[in-house]
């Protein structure tokens, strides 16, 4: 019998392990294990919170192949370990992953309430050097962007898909397949598509059968 397949699930920003619970759930029913990882952006630092993660990580993915998932800045910590797991994951999904210097986080970064509330990693997000430098995954990745985002004339994004904080072009990453989600990203990864696109996706790679 094989071992079932770990999921390390990483939230957003501003967001808490709770809000990666339904999906939590859809995948224990599944069959899958999964480990949710918190942190508060406002009260800690970006390396010390990639240290944390990092740590959960090796403790408990033993030898059965692992997920990660991460919504939003939980896919941009996901990628700043990617160096130093203990091995590959089977695959990385990533859900409203910004994967450039957003147009949201430099046009805050220097609010005064912006940086009160998310704190130096926050501040990380608008910079362009730091988002270019991230790790790019060499394992099959799969992100899942939304597109139930305003678009027109009155919306920031114009005429371009989005999810109401990041644009099509924000969420692209070299090699990494995209799925349109009819969401908005604060809310992706409740998506039914996405949790069964998740459970496909891994099950194949293992070479496991529903």
């Amino acid at each position: 019998m094989q071992a079932p397949i770990s999921a390390f699930l990483v939230h957003g920003m501003g967001r808490s392990p709770l809000s990666m619970q339904i999906l939590a759930w859809r995948l224990r029913q599944a069959g899958f294990r999964t480990h949710c990882f918190g942190y508060v952006a406002a009260f800690e630092r970006f390396a010390s919170c990639r240290e944390r993660l990092l740590r959960q990580i090796h403790r408990h993915a033993g030898a059965a192949p692992f997920l990660l998932a991460g919504h939003s800045l939980g896919s941009v910590l996901i990628r700043a370990c990617l160096p130093d797991l203990p091995r590959p994951p089977l695959a990385c999904a990533f859900m409203a992953p910004p994967t450039v210097a957003s147009k949201a986080a430099r046009f805050f970064r220097r609010n005064p309430l912006y940086r009160l509330g998310t704190g130096e990693i926050g501040q990380r997000l608008g910079e362009p050097d730091f988002m270019a430098a991230l790790p790019v995954p060499d394992v099959p990745t799969t992100i899942y962007a939304g597109v139930a985002g305003p678009r027109g004339r009155w919306s920031p994004f114009g005429n371009e898909d989005n999810d109401g904080v990041l644009g099509w072009s924000e969420v692209q990453l070299p090699g990494a397949r995209i799925l349109r989600i009819d969401a908005m990203h604060t809310f992706i990864m409740n998506s039914r598509i996405v949790t069964a696109d998740l459970i496909s996706t891994c099950r194949q790679l293992a070479g496991q059968s529903a």
